[in-house]
């Protein structure tokens, strides 16, 4: 049995600030945290579960893992789900210093993406393409954001999600070629685009800020056909990474 402390600990995971300070994150459903006890088990620091996920898992479980049998209803209240699936796992936050890492091959840089799920999808999609990095600015929405992880599935703990100040990190790799996609630019298809470069996606309303347009050395566009104004983030990295990474 879950006590009034125990749910209110679990469901104030729900806020970045809580997440911040405990150094964890919930993770949930029974695919989820199946990949989590495949590759990443070290990470989680304990397990709430119904009896039935617990029966059919308990082998795959690692003795150092704590894990908590609840009930139906008890899963319901800590659940950010309308329908919860049968396991939590509250998972500490990666510590990956965005100072030590390299940037190789393609990264993807986000000025301000406010939706979660479309920054799952850009995980997601970038797991897809074998894009290890992407970098935010420190307003687009956090990455382990309920919505953000359910979106990205098991791609979250595969790709680093970095966030700092975009136009200082831009100037500390200005070796990098920077493109920028826009609505009026050089076609995808006729761009020449470096195999080690940063690809920026702007805000889902108002695009990529000038001040981030100034630091990029080409800008870059999907041919337009039809009559829709513009794609969302998601769609539009999407159909840059398969033709990029082709």
């Amino acid at each position: 049995m879950l006590s009034k402390s125990d749910i209110k600990y679990i469901q104030s995971l729900s806020h970045k600030k809580f997440r911040e300070q405990e150094q964890l994150f919930p993770v949930e459903g029974v695919k989820m945290v199946k990949e989590l006890l495949k590759e990443a088990n070290q990470a989680i620091k304990k397990l709430y579960a119904v009896k039935e996920w617990e029966f059919i898992h308990k082998q795959s479980i690692p003795s150092d893992i704590a894990i908590s049998i609840i009930e139906d209803f008890e899963l319901q209240k800590i659940s950010s789900q309308k329908t919860p699936q049968q396991v939590i796992a509250l998972v500490e936050l990666p510590k990956i210093d965005i100072k030590t890492q390299i940037f190789n091959g393609v990264t993807i840089v986000l000025d301000h993406i406010q939706d979660p799920g479309n920054l799952g999808t850009i995980i997601r999609t970038c797991d897809w393409f074998g894009i290890k990095n992407i970098i935010c600015s420190p307003d687009t929405v956090d990455v382990f954001n309920a919505k953000v992880v359910q979106s990205a599935m098991g791609s979250i703990l595969r790709v680093n999600v970095f966030y700092t100040a975009l136009t200082d990190f831009l100037i500390m790799h200005a070796d990098f070629p920077v493109y920028a996609a826009v609505l009026n630019g050089i076609s995808i298809h006729e761009a020449s685009i470096a195999s080690n470069c940063f690809i920026v996606i702007g805000n889902e309303s108002v695009g990529i800020s000038d001040e981030i347009l100034a630091l990029t050395n080409q800008r870059i566009t999907i041919p337009k056909h039809g009559k829709a104004e513009s794609l969302n983030a998601a769609i539009a990295t999407s159909i840059i990474l398969s033709v990029v990474k082709k």
